[in-house]
């Protein structure tokens, strides 16, 4: 099955403007043009472009995803270097999500004690003291 850029960008949750800012850094090099020079998006390219949007929403940079699917086309004795990049950007991405995870403990904790001076507001009483910061408290 074969799609224009617009029903691609739409499938893939993604503006026209993206699709071809990715097409034109080099992103999607199988993309092929109909006979009036459209871009024409199959399910490979489909496949692809979710690959590059799983790199660029983790955080890898464009030059890298460029790298990474350069690669790719490259053939198979890039095998190695590709899987050490995704090695890499794995480490990455877990370093974020631990990152994220002790955020996330912060937003809870200031998330109840406005739920509790809320309460207390509501009902007229004193709003407590908010606790302060502690390095324990986000293990």
């Amino acid at each position: 099955m074969e799609y224009t850029i617009s029903q691609a960008a739409k499938k893939m949750n993604l503006t026209t403007y993206t699709l071809r800012y990715y097409d034109r850094e080099g992103l999607l090099p199988s993309i092929k043009r109909n006979k009036w020079g459209n871009r024409i998006f199959t399910q490979d390219d489909l496949e692809m472009l979710s690959v590059v949007c799983c790199l660029k929403n983790t955080g890898m940079s464009i030059k890298d995803i460029k790298q990474f699917t350069d690669w790719q086309n490259q053939g198979n004795y890039t095998l190695h270097a590709r899987s050490d990049m995704l090695l890499r950007h794995k480490e990455n991405v877990l370093k974020q999500i631990d990152s994220l995870k002790k955020n996330l403990i912060l937003i809870d904790r200031k998330l109840s004690y406005y739920q509790n001076a809320c309460s207390a507001y509501d009902s007229g009483l004193p709003v407590p003291h908010c606790c302060g910061y502690s390095e324990k408290n986000l293990d």
